[in-house]
C-alpha cells in the first residue's frame, strides 16, 4: 500500500471510531446498570441518606442504576488524609445523582474527580488588585465546582447533607448544581434547557426572583433562599437547586413560579414525595 492509502484507511477508521463512540458508551452504561446493586451500597444509603426512602419506588430503582453509573466513571481522591471508602464514595453519589433522575443526561460530562478533604479547607489564591500588585487571597470553603473537571467537597458537609435532608443546605447539591449549569459552556446561572422548556420564560422567573433575593438581602429580611444566592445568578441557581430538593414545599408555596421553573428542568417534583 502506498503512504497516502495507509493515511486515507487511519483516518477512515478514526473517524468511524469517533462516530460509534456514543453507541459504546451507551451499551458499557446499560451493562453496568444491569448490574446487581452492591448490599453494602443498600446499607450505606439506609445509613446515611434521609431521602431515600422517601422518594418513589422508581426513582429509588433509578438512583441506584444512576448511582453505579457514576461510580463506575468517576475518580474519587482523597486530601489531608482523607481516607475514600464506600460510603464516602456512596454517599457523595446518591446525592450527585439525584440531580439526574429522569434527565437525558450523560452523567456531568466535564467532571472526571471529586476531591474530598475532611472538613472545611482553605484556598489560597494569587489575586491582582487594580494597580496589578499581585495579592494571595485566602479564604475558608466547604466546596468548589471547576469548569476543569474537578468538584472539591468537604466530607464532614456532604455527609451531614444527606443525613439533615430538610434544612434546605445540601453542599453536594449546590456544587453538582454549579456543574450542570457549566454544561451550557459557562457557569451563569442559565443551564442548558430540554426542548419542553421556554429559555425566556426560564430567565424572565429567574431574574425577578434573583433581584428579589438580591432586595431583601439588602434590607437584611429573612429569606427561604439562602442570601448567599444573592451572589450572582450562578449562585442563585445552586442555592435554589437545594432548597428545591430539600424544602419543595415551602419553595412551592412562597414561589410558585420558580418552583415550576425548576421542576420542569429537573423532571421531577419533590413537593409530592
Amino acid at each position: 500500500m502506498t503512504p497516502l492509502i495507509i493515511f486515507l484507511l487511519l483516518c477512515t477508521g478514526l473517524i468511524a471510531w469517533i462516530a460509534t463512540s456514543s453507541i459504546r458508551r451507551r451499551k458499557k452504561r446499560k451493562a453496568i446498570a444491569e448490574q446487581p446493586f452492591p448490599k453494602e451500597w443498600r446499607q450505606i444509603l439506609r445509613k446515611n441518606l434521609s431521602f431515600f426512602y422517601k422518594i418513589p419506588a422508581d426513582l429509588q430503582l433509578q438512583l441506584k442504576d444512576k448511582m453505579k453509573i457514576f461510580l463506575s466513571e468517576k475518580n474519587f481522591s482523597g486530601h489531608q488524609e482523607q481516607q475514600v471508602s464506600d460510603e464516602v464514595r456512596v454517599t457523595i453519589a446518591a446525592q450527585a445523582c439525584l440531580l439526574l433522575l429522569n434527565r437525558n443526561t450523560d452523567f456531568y460530562p466535564f467532571l472526571q474527580t471529586i476531591a474530598v478533604y475532611p472538613a472545611a479547607f482553605i484556598t489560597n489564591r494569587a489575586m491582582q488588585d487594580g494597580s496589578g500588585v499581585e495579592q494571595r487571597d485566602s479564604r475558608v470553603i466547604l466546596g468548589e465546582s471547576w469548569n476543569r473537571g474537578k468538584v472539591i467537597l468537604s466530607w464532614k458537609d456532604s455527609a451531614s447533607g444527606g443525613a439533615d435532608f430538610e434544612d434546605g443546605h445540601n453542599l453536594v447539591i449546590h456544587e453538582f448544581a454549579h456543574q450542570l449549569d457549566g454544561e451550557s459552556g459557562a457557569t451563569n446561572g442559565a443551564p442548558p434547557l430540554s426542548k419542553d422548556q421556554d429559555y425566556d420564560q426560564w430567565s424572565k422567573v429567574l431574574s425577578s426572583e434573583f433581584e428579589k433575593l438580591r432586595q431583601q438581602a439588602q434590607r437584611g429580611e429573612s429569606t427561604l433562599i439562602d442570601k448567599y444566592g444573592a451572589t450572582n445568578p450562578a449562585e442563585f441557581f445552586a442555592v435554589t437547586s437545594e432548597v428545591f430538593f430539600e424544602r419543595p414545599q415551602d419553595l412551592q408555596s412562597r414561589h410558585g413560579e420558580l418552583y415550576q421553573q425548576f421542576k420542569q428542568f429537573y423532571k421531577v417534583d419533590p413537593a409530592n414525595w
